[in-house]
């Protein structure tokens, strides 16, 4: 399945500071990581209007039922007016009737390291997961 490459809905400023999440959801179904597949295009193009977004980016492994995301945001609360916004809002809650696993994580880095990598996202998921 082709990953959702990263996207700039709004450039940030170049001296500015940008605050990362990255997200690992496993659904318990196939079934479920199709739903949860279903609506991510409806969600990356909220994502790419919503007011402090700096980028966005999915990779998707339906299959494996894992998805990961990546974004940056101008601060740690335009991230969570999004989050608390139509349509992800109510596809959240939805979700977790058939999510096996969530993991998150966030840091903040220099405007000028956009576009992120899935690398470090990666790493820093593994990180938190392993620290529960």
């Amino acid at each position: 399945m082709p990953d959702i490459p990263w996207s700039t809905p709004t450039p940030a400023a170049p001296g500015a500071e940008v605050y990362v999440m990255a997200s690992r959801f496993e659904t318990a179904t196939l079934t479920g990581a199709v739903r949860f597949f279903l609506k991510a295009p409806g969600i990356i193009r909220q994502m790419r209007r919503a007011p402090g977004a700096h980028g966005v980016a999915l990779r998707a492994r339906v299959l494996r039922r894992t998805f990961l995301t990546l974004s940056a945001w101008e601060d740690r609360d335009a991230l969570y007016r999004f989050a608390r916004s139509e349509p992800h809002r109510s596809s959240s809650r939805a979700a977790s009737a058939y999510m096996r696993e969530s993991v998150f994580t966030y840091w903040t880095v220099p405007a000028t390291e956009l576009p992120l990598g899935w690398a470090e996202a990666e790493r820093r998921l593994a990180e938190q997961e392993a620290g529960r």
